[in-house]
Order: C-alpha cells, then sequence, then structure tokens
C-alpha cells in the first residue's frame, strides 16, 4: 500500500507557472505507475499526465501537451508536474494516482489517490 500527499498548488495568473509534487510513503515507488490528474468544478475527473516506473516513458493529454511536463524521482519517492504557460481552464484539484499493472490515462486503473491540491490560474 502506498500513501500520496500532493503539495505546490495555489494561485497564479495565466502565463504562469507551477510546479506540483506528489510524496509517497513507503519504499516501493518505483514498482508504481504514477498519474496526474484533474477536476473542475462540475466536471469529470480527467487525465492530464502518466509516467511509467522507470520514468522512461510519459504520456499526455492534448490539452496540457508542451506546457506540462511530468517526471519523476524514485530516489525521493516523489513525482512532479511542472505547469508552465497556465491558462485559466487549467484551474482544477489536481491529484496524483498510483498502480501497479499499466500505464493508462484511465483513472478507474489506479488504486492510490492522494487528496488533491487546487491550482487556481487569473486571466
Amino acid at each position: 500500500q502506498v500513501q500520496l500527499v500532493e503539495s505546490g498548488g495555489g494561485l497564479v495568473q495565466a502565463g504562469g507557472s507551477l510546479r506540483l509534487s506528489c510524496a509517497a510513503s513507503g519504499r516501493t515507488f518505483s514498482t508504481y505507475v504514477m498519474g496526474w490528474f484533474r477536476q473542475a468544478p462540475g466536471k469529470v475527473r480527467e487525465f492530464v499526465a502518466v509516467i511509467s516506473m522507470s520514468g522512461g516513458n510519459t504520456y499526455y493529454a492534448d490539452s496540457v501537451k508542451g506546457r506540462f511536463t511530468i517526471s519523476r524521482d524514485n530516489a525521493k519517492n516523489t513525482v512532479y508536474l511542472q505547469m508552465n504557460s497556465l491558462k485559466p481552464e487549467d484551474t482544477a484539484v489536481y491529484y496524483c494516482a498510483a498502480n501497479r499493472r499499466i500505464v493508462t490515462f484511465s483513472p478507474g486503473e489506479y488504486d492510490y489517490w492522494g487528496q488533491g491540491t487546487q491550482v487556481t490560474v487569473s486571466s
């Protein structure tokens, strides 16, 4: 089992940047595929980015491709989401999630979730 704690959210102006972090408990972090998802008010949770166990493969939602970068440091049990050129439509609660089976954008495949961190982008 793994526990996930996100941090780094906040209020930023359009065009600005934020870096989210997700710290995981336990000594098996490198055996988990890690994903970032977001949920805006009144909307379903949506995929943002995913990174493989080794960090060698990453995939992004079209809406963030070229602006967001997912990375991980297995020695620090942490996954990151660097968000640049932020837009008001990026406003949401951002969640990190973990699973041991598959690199996927489907939230149903993830077994563990953090509590979320709020990102608000003002215009």
